[in-house]
């Protein structure tokens, strides 16, 4: 079965990593995997690297990107020759551009060739809200919704809150083109934690042995909010007493917001609680040398950056937004401005007092820590392995292939 899978950028998040992941697998016997994929703009980071450490050699069509353009027109264009070239049975498009011009080249070659090309795009997360203004937000809505009607045989989403809110809210494709794969990673390389590897780390971030360190992992963009986070440490530096926990904020990525993000912790005089480690490889091990791992989002699918740091048992903490609260679980008491929930701590979207209330209670509940970190790890061995995608995967394309 030939699978050409699109996606606009391989810079750093989950979707590239999911989607080198899917076409390394489905190389096989049964399957053949061409991966195609746009250029990264200028501002974010590039993860060529990850898809050549994975024995993955991308096609790249540089007008591809994520912003409009004119040159979408000539994207379209290239991406339609190329699927004519590869004659595949499966179009499985990843991320809202991708999902565009691949969909739209797939309907041309099913419509100019009279071939049963079978149409797929995947919801990593949706921008129908706190992306866009209103206006360019109704036009990309009416876009999937009439993509979903006319050129999408499967619609993959990441959770059960997402297709509620996907389908249900937003009126978004039919009930029964939907189908809920959640992400899956590479859990070997969260197994083994080096209390010496934790230590050299936590003396990199500049957290001391007494505090707490609390981190930030992910790119440096509007949508994921980091002032707020800022704002938490600001509020943190007058409250604290001698008696307070001890927090240090560190913040892992980078994006054209760090310029921004680095003068307002200078100008609010937070560099010596807030420090920045930019864009890392070996995130895996940095989550070691962290305490509590907190995201503040506006708009999520379902976060990477927090399914990782439960598999290497830290306890997380974030706004409940897109598929968080499935990570998180029920509530299970609320606490003042945030909820303790079966697997880690949910504040509402804005809130900087109940962010540090609730990192506040992390500190000075190291069982509770413990605890949220087994029930984490536990959770995301069960349900978010790479294996268990890539099998999934593998039974919805057998399904379209014989329906």
């Amino acid at each position: 079965m030939k699978i050409v899978r699109i996606i606009a950028r391989l810079n750093v998040g989950g979707p590239a990593r999911h989607v080198v992941w899917l076409t390394q697998a489905l190389n096989n016997a049964e399957f053949e995997s061409v991966l195609i994929a746009g250029s990264v703009p200028p501002g974010e980071e590039n993860m060529e690297y990850f898809a050549a450490d994975n024995g993955v050699t991308p096609v790249y069509i540089k007008e591809m990107s994520r912003e409009l353009s004119p040159k979408d027109i000539v994207s379209l264009w290239k991406v339609f020759r190329r699927i004519c070239r590869e004659k595949p049975d499966i179009i499985h498009t990843h991320t809202a551009k991708a999902g565009t011009v691949g969909r739209v080249a797939g309907l041309l070659y099913r419509w100019l060739y009279w071939k049963n090309v079978r149409l797929v795009h995947t919801f990593h997360g949706h921008v129908f809200h706190s992306y866009y203004g209103a206006l360019k937000t109704k036009i990309f809505l009416f876009i999937e919704k009439f993509l979903a009607r006319v050129a999408t045989d499967k619609i993959v989403v990441i959770t059960r809150q997402q297709f509620e809110e996907i389908h249900g809210k937003f009126g978004v494709g039919r009930a029964d083109r939907f189908e809920i794969i959640p992400l899956g990673i590479d859990l070997a390389k969260f197994e083994d934690a080096d209390d010496r590897q934790r230590d050299a780390l936590r003396r990199e971030m500049g957290a001391a042995p007494d505090e707490i360190a609390v981190g930030f992992v992910g790119r440096f963009t509007e949508i994921k909010n980091i002032p707020l986070l800022i704002k938490a440490a600001g509020l943190y530096r007058e409250r604290r007493t001698e008696i307070s926990p001890k927090l240090r904020f560190v913040l892992i990525g980078d994006g054209h917001l760090r310029p921004a993000l680095e003068t307002a912790v200078e100008s609010e005089d937070l560099g010596a609680i807030v420090c920045f480690l930019g864009n890392r490889n070996d995130t895996p091990a940095l989550y070691n040398g962290l305490d509590v791992v907190a995201l503040v989002s506006l708009n999520e699918g379902t976060p990477l950056s927090l399914i990782e740091a439960m598999a290497a048992g830290r306890a997380v903490i974030s706004t409940a937004v897109g598929g968080v609260p499935d990570l998180l679980g029920e509530a299970v008491r609320r606490e003042k401005n945030f909820t303790v929930c079966e697997r880690g701590l949910s504040v509402a979207g804005g809130d900087a007092e109940g962010l540090l209330n609730g990192l506040l209670f992390l500190a000075e509940n190291p069982e509770l820590r413990r605890k949220l970190g087994e029930k984490g790890r536990e959770f995301v061995r069960s349900k978010y392995s790479k294996e268990r995608l890539v099998a999934d995967i593998e039974t919805m394309y057998r399904g379209l292939a014989s329906g």
